[in-house]
């Protein structure tokens, strides 16, 4: 969704006192004897330093930011206030000429050195504000019989009870397994049960639990 353009009074603000800016610097680079393109490549010169000084100065701390930007703008005031009918644009002295064609070499030196500075490092901290160490005094004692673990007690499984028979079934099969100890002299087994009953070997099993029980 495209949102609408309002007019911002400080933008409109910027855009004239540049544009009145970029005037001013041409007439003089011109003045001075830079003509054509030359006189129009002065202005954008000086903005681009002062742009660039002004974004180190944001980054961080940079001492050497701080001069670049005052030249740049000692560049842009001084040819305002120079156009302003305090000097002759049709007789510039000397020195004026031999400045702004120096500033191209001064610009170029500016803009490197603020380009490839280093990034300002934050302040390592001191001694003092580092952590203080704590001293841990152990209160347990070092006696290896101490710290070993006590044996755990042994546990007793406890006994599982057989599943539920119907009482009827659980009488007629001890009928039978007191007839095979009569015949046999030994306790009928769950898999002779399961011969007699024609049940299923895991009802057999639970029946002669049963019958050992009682």
């Amino acid at each position: 969704m495209n949102r609408s353009i309002r007019p911002d009074a400080v933008l409109v603000q910027a855009v004239i006192a540049g544009a009145l800016s970029f005037a001013h610097l041409h007439d003089l680079a011109a003045a001075a004897g830079q003509s054509g393109w030359k006189a129009w490549a002065y202005p954008v010169s000086v903005d681009l330093l002062l742009v660039a000084a002004w974004r180190r100065l944001r980054a961080g701390r940079d001492r050497s930011a701080w001069t670049w930007f005052a030249i740049a703008l000692a560049a842009s005031l001084g040819a305002n206030v120079a156009t302003a009918g305090l000097l002759d644009l049709d007789d510039v002295p000397a020195w004026l000429r031999i400045l702004v064609a120096g500033w191209p070499a001064l610009a170029f030196l500016g803009g490197t050195l603020l380009v490839h500075a280093p990034a300002p490092r934050d302040p390592e901290p001191n001694d003092e504000t580092a952590d203080p160490e704590v001293e841990v005094h152990r209160t347990d004692s070092l006696d290896p019989a101490a710290q070993a673990p006590a044996p755990a007690p042994e546990l007793t499984p406890a006994p599982v009870e057989p599943p539920a028979v119907p009482p009827a079934l659980l009488d007629h099969a001890r009928s039978i397994a007191d007839a095979h100890r009569n015949s046999t002299g030994q306790p009928i087994t769950a898999e002779v049960l399961t011969a007699r009953l024609g049940l299923p070997a895991p009802t057999c099993q639970a029946i002669t639990a049963h019958l050992q029980l009682t």
